[in-house]
């Protein structure tokens, strides 16, 4: 069956595999998250992830790559710059951005009248931490940086697979590469996962996340990113809904509320909703 790109009922197995525990658990549905091999002749089973020679040959054919997202907010002494100080400001932290777009995959959202605590968010993804580091540093060098300041920041990496903008050259999906950034809404939460959770037998742990597949298989128009946490930032998981229908997700993640694993979670919040905007658009929109 050809892979239906872009849909999250074909990769929400990775919504199973990712939360049960770090010997991950691959299922033979095809899905653009999961990069394992099936098992010859044992089709509909599941099973641990590859030994180290496995893994070692995985890594060498897709790096695993750093993932942040970076949320704003203006200052209120922003608004009282004349317009030309504004506009020399923008042109700016614009130049300063485009500068790193050569070592890290960029994205930008608008997340103005949808969260009083960000106003735009920065997606950034690349194989080292020393560009985001330094971009960062750049951005705290120019005027913007005066009238803004970072509210939110969620730091995670990717395990078997990697994401690829849209200008490469072939930016058909695959079982190992993602095309990010393509819906106009993005959805971004931190996800945690309590200590009983990890103590459960993973055969529990599977059963509940089964009802999880089924649940995402009935929303097809949204796509999932889940990248992971643990020992870089607070959180376990940083999980990201791509979507044109913001109502679908929506109706997703209420059902996936009532699912026997979401008791076992122990933070989802804060829940960002943004806006692909170009980054002029999401600095115009600050006033």
């Amino acid at each position: 069956m050809p892979l239906d790109k872009g849909r999250i009922g074909t990769r929400f197995p990775v919504f199973l595999a990712h939360f049960l525990d770090g010997r991950k658990l691959i299922s033979d549905r095809k899905n653009i998250m999961s990069s394992s091999e099936r098992e010859p002749n044992n089709r509909g089973s599941l099973r641990l992830a590859p030994n180290v020679e496995e893994l070692e040959e995985h890594k060498r054919k897709v790096p695993r790559q750093f993932v942040n997202f970076t949320f704003y907010r203006a200052r209120p002494e922003w608004r009282l710059l004349s317009e030309s100080d504004k506009q020399d400001c923008k042109r700016d932290f614009i130049a300063a951005v485009d500068g790193f777009r050569a070592s890290l995959l960029i994205h930008t959202y608008s997340t103005v009248g949808l969260r009083t605590s960000a106003d735009f968010m920065i997606w950034r993804i690349g194989c080292e931490l020393d560009p985001m580091q330094a971009m960062t540093a750049h951005l705290n060098q120019t005027s913007l940086a005066k009238y803004i300041e970072s509210t939110h920041s969620l730091l995670s990496m990717t395990k078997r697979s990697m994401f690829i903008g849209t200008e490469c050259a072939d930016t058909t999906e695959s079982q190992t590469h993602v095309v990010s950034g393509e819906a106009d809404y993005l959805f971004v939460c931190p996800l945690q996962r309590t200590r009983e959770w990890y103590a459960r037998p993973q055969e529990q742990r599977h059963e509940m996340m089964e009802e999880n597949l089924r649940i995402g298989s009935k929303y097809r128009s949204v796509k999932l990113h889940t990248t992971y946490s643990f020992g870089l930032d607070d959180q376990d998981f940083v999980v990201a809904f791509e979507t044109d229908k913001p109502a679908d997700f929506l109706d997703l993640f209420q059902e996936l509320r009532e699912t026997k694993a979401s008791c076992f979670t122990l933070r989802d919040t804060p829940m960002f909703t943004c806006r692909k905007r170009e980054l002029a658009e999401c600095l115009d929109a600050l006033g």
